[in-house]
């Protein structure tokens, strides 16, 4: 699952996401591209436990096709 995260813009927001996405499901594949500001998850979560996730870590993401 991708999402966009407009917000993200460094390596201290990349590991706020991850670190968050990581504790909803420790067995989360993240994969953080700062250029295109997107997040890929590979997870067991459905996209709005993932979307929550990362709000949880202060940004918003939207579900975008893969």
């Amino acid at each position: 699952m991708d999402f966009k995260v407009p917000e993200m813009s460094c390596g201290h927001c990349t590991a706020a996401i991850e670190t968050s996405v990581k504790a909803a499901d420790p067995a989360a594949s993240v994969a953080c591209d700062l250029g295109a500001r997107r997040v890929r998850i590979d997870s067991a979560l459905t996209p709005e436990e993932l979307a929550a996730a990362i709000k949880a870590a202060g940004y918003d993401a939207q579900p975008v096709a893969a």
